[in-house]
C-alpha cells in the first residue's frame, strides 16, 4: 500500500520542517509513505526525511531538461535536489494551468526517463460521470501512458476533490478495475480521503493506496490514514 500526501499550495519551509520532524517519529512500518510539498519546501523535506523510509516527491515536473520555461522545474533539478518522484497531471493542473493528455504524457515520459517515480492522475468531472462518460474519459487519459515499473496511477474523480464528496468504495473499485484492465499499474484512490473513510476504500481489491489532499496537511489525520493502510 502506498499513501501519498499532496500538500498543494500549503506549508512553506518552516511548517514543512515541523511536520516532517513529527512524521519521523511515527511508527509506519508496512506502508509506503510519500509527501509532496510545494517546490519551495522540497529541500527541507528531503533533508529532514533523509535516512527514513518516507519519500519526498514534487507536485509537477516539466518535460524539457532546461530552457525558457518560467515557473517550471525539470526532472534533473528534482533529482539533484534529492526528490524521489513527482505527481503529474493532477486535475488542478489540468483545470487551472492548461495541462492536457499530451503534456501529461510528455511530463510522465521525461520524469520516468530521468529515473523519477511518477504518480500520474486521471479522473472524470461530475458532468462526465452524469453523462455516463467515465470509462471514455479514463480510456482517453490512459491511452497516452505506458506501463513502467516506476509508474503509479491515481484515480481521482474530479467531483470528489476538495468537495467533501467521496466515491463510494464500490464506485472506486469499479473505476480501479477498469483502469487496471487498460494499463498494468498500481492505482491509488484520490478524492476526499479521510481517516474515517480510508479503511473501507483501501479494503477494495483493486485499490492500492491513496493520494490524500486536505487530510494530509494534519500530522494526526495523515498518520491515521497511513495506519489504515498497514496490513492487519
Amino acid at each position: 500500500m502506498l499513501i501519498a500526501g499532496n500538500w498543494k499550495m500549503y506549508k512553506g519551509p518552516a511548517e514543512t520542517a515541523e511536520f516532517c520532524l513529527g512524521l519521523r517519529e511515527q511508527e509506519l512500518d508496512g506502508v509506503e509513505v510519500v509527501v509532496c510539498p510545494p517546490f519551495v519546501s522540497l529541500a527541507v523535506a528531503v533533508q529532514l526525511l533523509a535516512g527514513t523510509e518516507i519519500a519526498v516527491a514534487a507536485q509537477n515536473v516539466h518535460w524539457e531538461e532546461e530552457g525558457p520555461y518560467t515557473g517550471e522545474v525539470s526532472a534533473r533539478m528534482l533529482r539533484e535536489l534529492g526528490a524521489y518522484g513527482a505527481i503529474v497531471g493532477h486535475s488542478e493542473r489540468r483545470q487551472y494551468f492548461g495541462d492536457t493528455d499530451e503534456t501529461v504524457s510528455k511530463r510522465v515520459h521525461t520524469a520516468l526517463e530521468a529515473g523519477l517515480f511518477v504518480i500520474a492522475c486521471i479522473g472524470e468531472t461530475a458532468e462526465e460521470r452524469e453523462r455516463g462518460k467515465t470509462e471514455d474519459v479514463l480510456r482517453r487519459q490512459l491511452s497516452v501512458l505506458e506501463p513502467d515499473d516506476n509508474l503509479v496511477l491515481a484515480y481521482e474523480p474530479v467531483w470528489a476533490i476538495g468537495t467533501g464528496k467521496t466515491a463510494t468504495p464500490e464506485m472506486a473499485q469499479e473505476a480501479h478495475a477498469f483502469v487496471k484492465s487498460r494499463l498494468d499499474a498500481p492505482v491509488l484512490y484520490g478524492g476526499s480521503v479521510k481517516p474515517d473513510n480510508a479503511a473501507e476504500l483501501l479494503a477494495q481489491p483493486d485499490v492500492d493506496g491513496a493520494l490524500v489532499g486536505g487530510a494530509s496537511l494534519g500530522l494526526e489525520s495523515f498518520t491515521a490514514i497511513c495506519r489504515a493502510a498497514i496490513p492487519s
